[in-house]
C-alpha cells in the first residue's frame, strides 16, 4: 500500500464507513504573479463547470485576505452560478470576526437568489486579532466578537427585525421593523459552521447549524491521531444534536486530501506534495508570489493537519475506507492543493470520480 503513512489508521472495531452520498471539492481560487488575478478567477469558474460535468455535487471556496487567493467569495460564486445549473456553491470558510453581519446577510440573500438556492455558507466563529489594524479593533475577545456577529447574522438571515424605526429621518415611518432584504427563505438551512475541535462541534449543534470539518484540528490528546480525533469530533456533534435539537442532524461534510495517482508520474507528484505538507505544514503548496505563512509543520501541542491519502487508486480507496475520521462523513470534499493549476485540478477531479469515489459508495446523481 503506497498511501501516505499517516493515513492508514484502521477504523475502530465494530465501525464501518458510511456511504459517501455527496462528493465535493474545495479550491482556494489561487493565482500567480505571472498569470494575474483575472486569469485565476476565470480558471476558477472553469473548474466549477468541469466539476459539474463530472457529476460533483458541491464546490467550495475559501476566503483569504491580502494574498494570491480569493478574498471575496460571494461575488465569485454569483458569477459561477451563471455558468452552472446544478452544483451547490459553498464558502469554506468565512471568518465572522471580520464580517459585518447585516451586510453579509444582504449579500448572501442576493447571491442565493441569483444562483437559484444553491448557496451554502460555512462560517467560522473563531477569530484572531491579526487583522485588527485593517478591519478595526474591538473591545472584547476576538472569539467572543466572532460569535456575537455570527448570532446577529443568523438572526438577519432568518428574517428577524433588526431595528424598529424610532425617529424621523431613518427612511421609514416610526415603528417600522427593519429586516435584511432580499430574503432567501431556504438559506438558513444551508448554513454550517466550520469545525476544528469538539467544542466548536458542540457549539454548532447548539446553534442548530450543519457542520463542516476542515483540514486542521485542535484539542488532540497525547498520542491521538488526526483521524481518531476527527471521529470523536463527528460523534460529539451528533450526540449533542440528539440532546438539544429535534430530528436527525444535518449531513456531515468533511474536507480531505485524497489524491489517486493513475500514472507513475502523478503518484510521484502526489507523494512529493504529501512530503511537503508533512514537512512544511500549512505553508505547503503556494502559487508563485504568495506570502509565506508564519507556520511550520511543528504545530502547537494538540493541533494537527490532516493526512494525505495518495498512491494507486485502489490503495487510496482502501486508505480512505480505513480512516475513522472519514468514516462518519456524509459528504467528502476533496481539498485541492493550492498551487495546482486548472489542468492539474481537472485531472484530479476526474480521477477521483472515476477511480475512487465509486468504491466509497458515491454514485452520480441524475
Amino acid at each position: 500500500m503506497t498511501a501516505g503513512a499517516t493515513a492508514t489508521a484502521l477504523a475502530p472495531h465494530g465501525t464501518s464507513a458510511r456511504v459517501v452520498r455527496r462528493l465535493g471539492f474545495n479550491t482556494r481560487v489561487s493565482f500567480s504573479d505571472a498569470a494575474g488575478p483575472a486569469a485565476g478567477l476565470r480558471d476558477g469558474v472553469s473548474l466549477f463547470r468541469a466539476a459539474e460535468e463530472l457529476g460533483y455535487d458541491s464546490g467550495w471556496v475559501y476566503q483569504r485576505h491580502f494574498d494570491h487567493y480569493l478574498s471575496s467569495p460571494l461575488p465569485f460564486l454569483s458569477a459561477v452560478g451563471q455558468h452552472t445549473s446544478s452544483i451547490s456553491l459553498g464558502t469554506a470558510v468565512l471568518p465572522m470576526r471580520y464580517q459585518e453581519p447585516v451586510l453579509l446577510a444582504e449579500a448572501a440573500g442576493v447571491a442565493d437568489l441569483l444562483v437559484d438556492g444553491r448557496l451554502q455558507l460555512t462560517l467560522s466563529a473563531s477569530g484572531t486579532a491579526s487583522f485588527d489594524a485593517v478591519f478595526g479593533a474591538v473591545e472584547v475577545d476576538a472569539r467572543e466578537e466572532a460569535q456575537r456577529r455570527l448570532r446577529r447574522f443568523l438572526g438577519a438571515v432568518e428574517g428577524e427585525a433588526l431595528h424598529v424605526v424610532d425617529g424621523e429621518g431613518q427612511g421609514a415611518p416610526v415603528g417600522t421593523p427593519l429586516r435584511a432584504t432580499p430574503h432567501s427563505p431556504g438559506l438558513r438551512r444551508r448554513i454550517r459552521q466550520g469545525v476544528g475541535s469538539i467544542g466548536s462541534a458542540v457549539h454548532a449543534a447548539d446553534l442548530g447549524l450543519a457542520m463542516m470539518l476542515g483540514t486542521v484540528l485542535h484539542g488532540l490528546a497525547d498520542g491521538e491521531s488526526f483521524p481518531e480525533h476527527q471521529a470523536r469530533v463527528v460523534a460529539a456533534y451528533r450526540d449533542r444534536w440528539a440532546e438539544v435539537q429535534a430530528g436527525d442532524p444535518p449531513p456531515v461534510v468533511v474536507a480531505a486530501s485524497v489524491l489517486p495517482g493513475t500514472t507513475p508520474e502523478l503518484r510521484e507528484r502526489y507523494a512529493a506534495y504529501d512530503h511537503q505538507r508533512r514537512t512544511e505544514g500549512m505553508a505547503a503548496s503556494r502559487p508563485a508570489g504568495a506570502l509565506t505563512p508564519v507556520v511550520s509543520a511543528d504545530l502547537p501541542a494538540g493541533m494537527r493537519i490532516s493526512p494525505v491519502h495518495h498512491g494507486t487508486p485502489d490503495a487510496v480507496a482502501e486508505s480512505v475506507l480505513a480512516d475513522p475520521g472519514l468514516a462518519g462523513a456524509d459528504e467528502l470534499v476533496l481539498f485541492l492543493p493550492p498551487a495546482f493549476g486548472l489542468e492539474d485540478n481537472t485531472r484530479l477531479l476526474a480521477d477521483l470520480t472515476r477511480e475512487v469515489a465509486p468504491a466509497l459508495g458515491w454514485r452520480r446523481s441524475g
